[in-house]
């Protein structure tokens, strides 16, 4: 298993939300550290998940729009789509 390169990040907090945050970790039987690099990871893959569904939303906004237009190749998949779907539900009945 590859050694996995870190580095240190040092910051400042109130001292109230230091003692807050020592007892989050001592009630979850972890070390701070481990409980801050959960919380940046956690941060990290939201921030990533909405770029995410940002991107298919706009995605599905342009393939919308060109659905639209009855002559474009999307509107002829969506037909297509619709007809096999009509067809399924004939056969369920």
């Amino acid at each position: 298993m590859p050694d996995i390169k870190t580095e240190t990040i040092t910051f400042r907090i109130d001292t109230a939300l230091k003692h807050e945050l020592a007892e989050s970790a001592e009630a979850q039987a972890k070390p701070v550290g481990e409980l801050l690099r959960e919380l940046v990871h956690e941060h990290v893959k939201q921030r990533k998940r909405r770029e995410f569904e940002t991107e298919a939303r706009r995605q599905c906004e342009i393939i919308n729009a060109a659905a639209a237009d009855p002559n474009s190749d999307e509107a002829q998949v969506m037909r297509e789509l619709e007809a096999h779907f009509a067809e399924v539900m004939r056969e369920w009945k």
